[in-house]
């Protein structure tokens, strides 16, 4: 199984950004996929899931300002990032479940699979 985020950089506060994840080893169809964020001495805090259905949920810190997407053909995993703020700046993590309907869905222990991360600054 592999998870690899893409699209990790540098950007302005009030900038775009978007990062990909793309997914391979297993059944990507079958699963939920979440984005999760980490900044040094803090736990991963899951921001947005996204069910093969394609339900979504969003944490409040970002509602309104990021949008997740998936692609059922290609077996990526979309976190499009808008009105950046200083403190989106993290370790930016794609994660898959095999179950995420309820509000676990928010903590890590619900995943099983993990990517590397993709690291995003923000410069004010």
């Amino acid at each position: 199984v592999q998870l690899v985020e893409s699209g990790g950089d540098s950007v302005q506060a009030g900038g775009s950004l978007r990062l990909s994840c793309a997914a391979s080893g297993y059944t990507y169809n079958d699963y939920c996929m979440g984005w999760f964020r980490q900044t040094p001495g803090e736990e991963r805090e899951g921001i947005v899931s996204i069910h093969s259905d394609g339900v979504t949920t969003y944490a409040p810190s970002v509602k309104g300002r990021f949008t997740i997407s998936r692609d059922a053909n290609k077996h990526e995993l979309y976190l499009q990032m808008s009105t950046v703020l200083p403190e989106d700046a993290a370790i930016y993590y794609c994660a898959a479940a095999r179950n995420c309907y309820s509000e676990d869905w928010r903590f890590s222990s619900t995943y099983d699979f993990w990517g590397q991360g993709a690291q995003v600054t923000v410069s004010s």
